[in-house]
């Protein structure tokens, strides 16, 4: 754990998640920078349909632990798209359905120096939810 002092010396590595849901799929778009600024863009298709927020912990999971899988010490999430997810895992708000605690358990375990937004700004909005959106339609 980073003492609280040094926590914003660190440098972190960001991630970008938005997910999407259709009637028909669900899917997302991720973008990760590394510590040297290097975008990396992907999409998730699901094979099941899924609200937005169960979409979203899938695809944080799956997000923390690629990073964790590419080297990743220390992780910024800059941005996601649910505000009701940000405040399940800060444990402002409890999660009721037994799917969304099983998620939020697995966030926990991989979470560690995470840190996750308190402001919702990213420039690249638009292209993440197109991203999002076209991984639900990719058959």
């Amino acid at each position: 754990k980073i003492p609280a002092e040094d926590a914003s010396k660190v440098e972190k590595w960001l991630l970008h998640v938005d997910g999407s849901s259709t009637t028909q799929d669900s899917g997302a778009g991720i973008v990760i920078t590394s510590l040297y600024g290097e975008d990396l863009d992907f999409f998730v298709k699901f094979g099941f349909k899924a609200s937005k927020n169960k979409v979203e912990c899938e695809t944080l999971v799956i997000d923390m632990r690629m990073t964790h899988d590419l080297g990743a010490k220390y992780l910024k999430v800059a941005y996601l798209d649910s505000q009701l997810i940000v405040k399940q895992v800060e444990d402002t708000y409890k999660a009721k359905e037994e799917n969304m605690i099983h998620y939020l358990q697995q966030i926990a375990e991989l979470k560690h120096d995470s840190e996750f937004p308190n402001d919702q700004k990213f420039k690249e909005k638009k292209m993440l939810r197109q991203i999002a959106f076209l991984s639900s339609l990719v058959p």
